[in-house]
């Protein structure tokens, strides 16, 4: 009996061990595959596991230049045969990435997974990493995942949590036809099982509580918090031992889902705005290893990567303590710089749709260093693409389709001029 699973590394995941002991706790038998190893061997596998980390040190967005990968393409083969596809923190933010989940037809990008927030009466009151044990509860008929089978409809399991993006941003159209299909296997909860959308029992803020997303055949399922690290979360490995055991697969479906994408705007600053353009000393390799991942899917550019403030109602004087604080660039290693486009290249600004780290800087400001005045500070990446070969619209055109600057359903993007 086939119960042979590949575990899925990348430069930077760091919880195989855990992985590897959760599937020999329930009989399954893993082992390792980096992401550049032989993917002819992949297909002698029944089933795979993409582990969590920081996979290229979570660089551009999390899980987006691991999604990129050309082992994603042997996987959404493999799962297209029903092969079950498990994907735990940023391998769910992997699989979010590459549309393997929800499994919209084409795997077009079509949510996110976006920076916590967390919430109570309506306010936020934090963002960013969060590290606790939390309660989830299986909230779908349990026959219609691979990684639900053991369960009963509303059983609850209690297991550990630890991400800084594991926040469902989701559209609402979408949202209604995931439910309706059964594609929400796991939301957060209280100890009882009641579904409390605030924090802390939803704990970063997602959408409709939701803790895990599978495809439309149940076979592929992305869940943030980590069932591995607890023999609580064992259920979900035993549903996954006995899916494939039972060799009644999946036939894989896809949904028929279109959105539409806003055309990409100028970006037009705000009239009492003053903007920093923040430039490294050092070598950036975060633009190096997104130039490389285009360069790897045939996209022939250079890129460059500076961080953009606009610092809205300063004056003189609270402009220059701003830059003393240290708040909004490290002088050892950054520098204010004037924009200077190069020829045959393109800039586009990237802000996230909620502007949590501005809101988090201007608050600073005013408790830690007393700086008043400072209506409002707003965050975002300028990325300039130098085209290196090929018709110039057209590559430009082929880097904004990869979305590897950008996840329309969390961000906004504008042309910088």
């Amino acid at each position: 009996m086939g119960l042979d699973i590949a575990i899925i590394q990348f430069p930077g995941s760091n919880t195989e061990r855990e992985t590897f002991m959760a599937c020999e706790r329930v009989g399954l038998h893993p082992a390792e595959f980096l992401w550049n190893a032989d993917h002819a061997d992949l297909g002698r596998f029944d089933g795979f596991i993409i582990v969590g980390g920081f996979s290229y040190e979570d660089r551009s967005r999390s899980g987006v230049i691991a999604s990129l990968d050309p082992i994603i393409n042997i996987i959404k083969k493999e799962s297209e045969k029903g092969k079950p596809v498990l994907g735990i923190c940023n391998g769910a933010q992997i699989l979010v990435e590459s549309g393997l989940v929800p499994g919209v037809k084409d795997y077009p990008l079509s949510s996110s997974l976006s920076n916590n927030k967390r919430i109570v009466d309506g306010e936020v009151l934090g963002t960013g990493y969060y590290n606790e044990w939390v309660h989830v509860s299986c909230s779908i008929n349990p026959a219609n995942s691979a990684f639900t089978q053991s369960f009963n409809v509303g059983e609850t399991i209690h297991i550990p949590l630890a991400h800084a993006e594991g926040r469902f941003v989701i559209p609402e159209d979408l949202l209604t036809v995931l439910i309706n299909n059964d594609q929400v296997p796991f939301r957060y909860c209280d100890p009882s099982g009641n579904i409390i959308n605030e924090f802390p029992t939803n704990p970063n803020g997602s959408i409709y509580n939701i803790a895990a997303l599978t495809s439309p055949s149940g076979n592929v399922m992305a869940i943030m918090p980590h069932p591995e690290r607890t023999t609580n979360g064992d259920k979900i490995f035993v549903s996954m031992r006995d899916y494939i055991s039972s060799k009644n697969k999946k036939n894989v479906s896809f949904l028929d889902y279109k959105f539409n994408m806003e055309n990409i705007q100028n970006f037009i600053s705000k009239a009492n705005g003053e903007e920093w353009i923040v430039n490294m000393i050092i070598t950036d390799n975060e633009s190096n290893s997104v130039q490389n991942a285009l360069n790897q899917i045939g996209i022939s550019v250079q890129i460059q990567r500076m961080t953009h403030w606009e610092i809205v109602g300063g004056t003189d004087s609270n402009l220059s303590e701003i830059k003393k604080s240290g708040e909004l660039f490290n002088s050892n290693k950054e520098y204010i710089s004037d924009y200077y486009p190069t020829e045959s290249s393109a800039t586009f600004l990237v802000r996230q749709n909620e502007d949590m780290l501005g809101i988090q800087k201007r608050q600073s400001l005013v408790d830690r260093f007393k700086i008043e005045g400072v209506d409002e500070i707003c965050h975002g990446v300028l990325w300039n693409i130098k085209v290196k070969s090929g018709n110039f619209d057209e590559v430009i055109k082929k880097v904004l389709a990869s979305k590897i600057l950008f996840n329309p359903f969390s961000q906004r993007c504008y042309k910088y001029e």
